[in-house]
């Protein structure tokens, strides 16, 4: 696949993608997200390729998958045969992830091709709701094990040059991922997770919808995400925030939108796009 250096800009999003395979199985609880997936895709300009940051992949220091067809990894655990049957045959693409070593690097950020590495169910779940024909080019891009707010809006904001290449940046986590908290098959607290991430969600929204806030203004509130309400309740441990600040940095902090909000297994969770 050649990288188009003539198209329109592609948006940046940062997308929930629920509980494992959850969002494909039918499961009541992620109809909402599910259905949202299955059509949002029409709202958006049609990318030459996608990449994609997902929770679930930590390195220390960014690593883009580099295969021509990667294989898919079933992270999950306990679910029916179908989940472990799941396809997605997306194209990879070697000359993308080459790109972003090249971007990442002229940013003073090392960054390695991982041609072994397969889609985890951050990349997987997602983009089979979102572009079911999989002819879409996609890589994977790792989240540092720093866990650094700071380092992945960096990370973000050398991407920022692909959306005008005709290239989709696209975060996929939560903006509420607390195990204990989720309420799900009679397990977890209701009231705990729906005021605490209705709090949280709050803050997050306005660091990113206010259109009062500079770039600059906006980059340290998220920076500063911890001093949001209940911010530790919502994320224990913040690898599912930390997509939402890669795709803030390749849209340069700018004015979101949020694209989704709704109750997802207890908890508001909002998704967000950058035109």
């Amino acid at each position: 696949m050649a990288v188009a250096h003539k198209a329109a800009r592609m948006p940046a999003l940062c997308v929930p993608h629920g509980g494992g395979p959850l969002p494909l199985l039918g499961d009541e609880s992620h109809k909402p997200l599910a259905d949202w997936l299955t059509r949002a895709a029409q709202d958006f300009p049609r990318p030459n390729a996608i990449v994609t940051i997902s929770a679930h992949w930590e390195e220390e220091q960014p690593t883009v998958t580099s295969a021509e067809r990667p294989s898919l990894i079933y992270d999950y655990y306990g679910f029916p045969e179908e989940a472990y049957n799941t396809r997605y045959a997306a194209p990879g693409s070697p000359q993308l992830a080459q790109r972003i070593q090249q971007l990442l690097h002229s940013a003073g950020l090392l960054c390695d091709l991982d041609s072994l590495r397969g889609w985890d169910h951050g990349v997987f779940v997602p983009l089979k709701l979102l572009y079911p024909a999989a002819d879409i080019a996609l890589v994977e891009l790792s989240m540092l094990k720093s866990l650094s707010a700071e380092e992945h809006l960096r990370l973000g904001e050398a991407l920022a040059p692909l959306r005008d290449e005709g290239v989709m940046i696209l975060g996929s986590g939560m903006s509420f991922h607390n195990m204990r908290e989720f309420v799900f098959k009679g397990r977890g607290d209701p009231k705990g997770a729906n005021i605490a991430s209705q709090e949280f969600d709050a803050y997050i929204q306005d660091a990113l919808v206010n259109p009062d806030y500079t770039p600059s203004q906006r980059r340290q509130l998220l920076i500063n995400w911890e001093q949001g309400p209940a911010a530790r309740l919502c994320h224990p441990r913040e690898e599912h925030l930390l997509p939402l600040m890669v795709a803030a940095g390749a849209a340069c902090c700018s004015q979101a939108q949020v694209i989704f909000n709704e109750k997802l297994m207890g908890a508001t969770v909002s998704g967000y796009i950058w035109n």
